[in-house]
């Protein structure tokens, strides 16, 4: 009953931040309704089988297991993973390509890095490290070269200026479309 506690305090806690980096730009929909599936058994009683606190359970099963049940599941229903945005090529057969996100997705996947960046971290954490993590991956990861170019700007931004200045550009800017003389291709 322990791990069920304290993976309930985790979720319950990273959610409670993305919330509210989401209404600091004013993604008050998706701030409110961020990773509901993860109270949904499929990802929850998984959560406190693999739970340790200090990293997702869903590493923790994939090294068990070979892959994680809860991640496939939880990619599948929430839109702020690139993850989510992979489909059938038309172009190569039988491949899989990653198609751009949406802005408001790729904002609420900000605030998700940085909620789990800091859930994580705890008192260490600090603003550059979603952007490190991000770059730890960004080889492998299919995710569509424009979805890549806005995140790394945005994750960039956090890690070089903080986040009021990041939440300014993402509400004034960047949730209106006026960003592309600001991002540029060399910014990946």
């Amino acid at each position: 009953m322990g791990n069920a506690w304290k993976h309930f305090k985790t979720i319950t806690h990273h959610r409670l931040l993305v919330a509210k980096g989401c209404f600091k730009v004013g993604l008050y929909r998706q701030g409110l309704l961020h990773d509901m599936s993860k109270y949904s058994p499929s990802e929850f009683i998984v959560g406190v089988k693999y739970y340790q606190g200090n990293r997702s359970p869903n590493n923790a099963e994939r090294e068990d297991i070979g892959y994680s049940s809860a991640w496939l599941h939880h990619k599948g229903r929430n839109k702020h993973h690139y993850e989510y945005w992979v489909d059938y090529s038309r172009d190569i057969p039988g491949g899989m390509v990653a198609v751009p996100m949406p802005d408001k997705y790729i904002a609420e996947m900000v605030m998700d890095r940085i909620a789990a960046s800091k859930v994580y971290k705890g008192a260490e954490y600090k603003d550059s490290n979603p952007l490190e993590y991000y770059l730890q991956g960004k080889e492998t990861n299919l995710i569509n070269p424009d979805t890549s170019r806005k995140l790394h700007y945005i994750l960039k931004l956090l890690a070089e200026k903080g986040e009021d200045e990041m939440y300014k550009f993402i509400r004034n800017d960047f949730l209106k479309g006026k960003y592309e003389d600001k991002i540029k291709q060399e910014d990946i």
